[in-house]
């Protein structure tokens, strides 16, 4: 008998992907916020220090994980006129912000996608002289006048053009339309201000500006800005800064503060003396100890190598006004935080402990992990529950 032929089944109705909206405050593991008035300031200190020079702003990254809508909105009613973004997705929501804006492309032109830095009217940073010949033939075609960012590496060979290419490149600025509207080059050790790289960099770009008359340049970074005016030249470009970051390690930090994270206490549970505590039993008791657990984790990017570890000082954060320290690893979805020394009731279900704000600085968090301020900001998760106010 023959075998009957399957009843054909209907396709299964597949949502649409939509992006994650901003979570309920009472339903979040944390809140994150967001002073868009600091980073207002912050930049008007740049732009002080730098004056009359012009200040830009670096808002790559979702502005450091800030939120580039609201973050560029307070910064164009600042006074902010030049934006720095990554890729192209970035410079669409930059222009939807600011029609007028002049808006730089760090990561130039992909292959093929010249004509949507038209669309967007967004300038792309050139990196390569294959990109160069790619967005050279799109504007020849199109005859479009936008301008264009040459990028020239004088030391930190990630992008550019080399300075010896540059230099074949330089008679092109005296044909009319050529379409280079800034020369632009990256310190790779601004941070370290007797670092001998810096002033090999500034030299080379200084030559290689010569050859560029009358085009606009730019070198410094947010710590290049305090190298002092040689790096200043015609546009700034700060980034980390903004938002907070220090941008003269080992000296006070100019920048105010701009976020403020809470995470939420889940539970407060006693834990006898010679117990453990966490993944890898890493945490002994020493006594008997009250350890709050708390809703954040490395899935949250507060990174895990800023845990508790046997070779360094546990970190901490803060509850009821105490530094309490973190004990154990730091797992995906939660840290503990030993309380013991606080008043009963004093860390409770429910309540907050803040993991950045107050004494605790994004860098501080930063150098317990073993990293940078920039790391932190731009790892801050999606389920925190985001407020941006205005200071």
């Amino acid at each position: 008998m023959a075998a009957r032929n399957p009843k054909p089944q209907p396709e299964p109705v597949v949502a649409p992907v939509q992006m994650s909206a901003n979570p309920v405050e009472a339903e979040a593991g944390g809140i994150l916020t967001i002073d868009l008035g600091a980073i207002a300031a912050n930049w008007r200190t740049l732009m002080n220090v730098t004056l009359p020079i012009e200040c830009a702003a670096v808002v790559k990254a979702d502005a450091y994980g800030l939120g580039i809508e609201p973050v560029v909105a307070a910064l164009a009613k600042a006074g902010a006129r030049t934006f720095f973004v990554a890729d192209l997705a970035e410079a669409r929501r930059v222009r939807a912000i600011m029609a007028h804006a002049m808006i730089y492309v760090l990561n130039g032109v992909m292959p093929n996608t010249a004509p949507a830095f038209a669309e967007v009217n967004a300038r792309p940073v050139i990196n390569g002289l294959t990109e160069f010949a790619e967005w050279d033939a799109f504007v020849t075609s199109t005859k479009w006048d936008g301008g264009a960012a040459l990028h020239v590496d004088t030391g930190i060979n990630r992008l550019g053009i080399a300075p010896e290419d540059a230099a074949a490149l330089a008679p092109r600025i005296n044909v009319e339309h050529h379409g280079i509207s800034l020369l632009m080059s990256h310190l790779a050790c601004a941070e370290t201000p007797d670092h001998p790289l810096n002033q090999k960099q500034i030299r080379l770009f200084r030559e290689v500006r010569l050859l560029f008359r009358g085009i606009p340049a730019s070198l410094a970074n947010s710590s290049g800005i305090f190298l002092g005016p040689s790096t200043h030249n015609d546009l700034v470009r700060p980034g980390g800064a903004l938002f907070g970051s220090n941008p003269t390690p080992g000296r006070p930090n100019t920048m105010q503060p701009v976020i403020d994270l809470k995470a939420r206490i889940l539970q407060v549970r006693p834990v006898k003396r010679r117990d453990n505590v966490g993944y890898g039993a890493t945490w002994t008791a020493m006594r008997d100890s009250r350890i709050a657990i708390i809703a954040a984790g490395y899935g949250d990017g507060y990174l895990r190598t800023a845990g508790a570890a046997s070779d360094k000082p546990p970190g901490d954060v803060i509850i009821a006004g105490a530094r309490c320290p973190i004990v154990g690893r730091i797992s995906m979805d939660l840290m503990a935080v030993d309380v013991t020394d606080l008043p009963d009731g004093a860390a409770r279900r429910g309540g907050f402990a803040t993991l950045i704000g107050m004494s605790i600085g994004v860098d501080d968090v930063a150098a317990r992990a073993g990293t940078i301020g920039y790391e932190v900001l731009t790892a801050l998760g999606r389920r925190y529950h985001r407020v941006w106010v205005n200071g």
